[in-house]
């Protein structure tokens, strides 16, 4: 996944927008251009035999979405909900997903000089989703590659809860 692919004008730097949200309290980021919308966590249909992840389904006006939390899949510890979290609508091909966050905060531009490589002391379990990471003033934020956050089968057994 290329971070910045907007080629910036002469004398600019390049720049990508990113959907900021939190889990816990780590900041991440994930392309702008997967996520189709942010919405509230409506209720949620348990799916018998799910991996522990999958939180279940959730109906969206109209259409049935495979919901995972995100901070499971990861390997965090699991949350609790409140009036902040929130479900990332993410489109990834012809499939679409709803992540579950803390709460999202908003969207940003990141610049090429922001966007650093994985540092090696974070080559974690959870390293192989990220994208890279970026700085914003003095935090840290983690980016996602949402196209590595579930394999190819897993991806195809959140489609059969549809």
């Amino acid at each position: 996944m290329e971070l910045l692919r907007t080629e910036g004008k002469e004398g600019r730097e390049r720049e990508s927008k990113f959907v900021f949200f939190r889990l816990g309290s780590e900041m991440y980021g994930v392309d702008v251009r997967y996520v189709r919308s942010i919405e509230r966590l409506g209720a949620v249909t348990r799916v018998p035999h799910s991996p522990p992840y999958v939180r279940g389904v959730m109906n969206l006006r109209g259409s049935v979405i495979p919901l995972v939390d995100l901070r499971l899949r990861l390997g965090l510890p699991a949350g609790e909900t409140s009036e902040r979290t929130r479900v990332l609508i993410v489109n990834l091909g012809d499939k679409e997903i709803g992540y579950i966050v803390d709460e999202a905060n908003d969207v940003r531009d990141l610049t090429e000089a922001s966007v650093e490589p994985t540092p090696e002391v974070a080559k974690t379990e959870r390293a192989r989703y990220l994208a890279g990471v970026a700085r914003i003033g003095e935090e840290l934020v983690l980016l996602l590659d949402l196209t590595r956050i579930l394999n190819e089968e897993e991806t195809q057994e959140l489609e059969e809860m549809r």
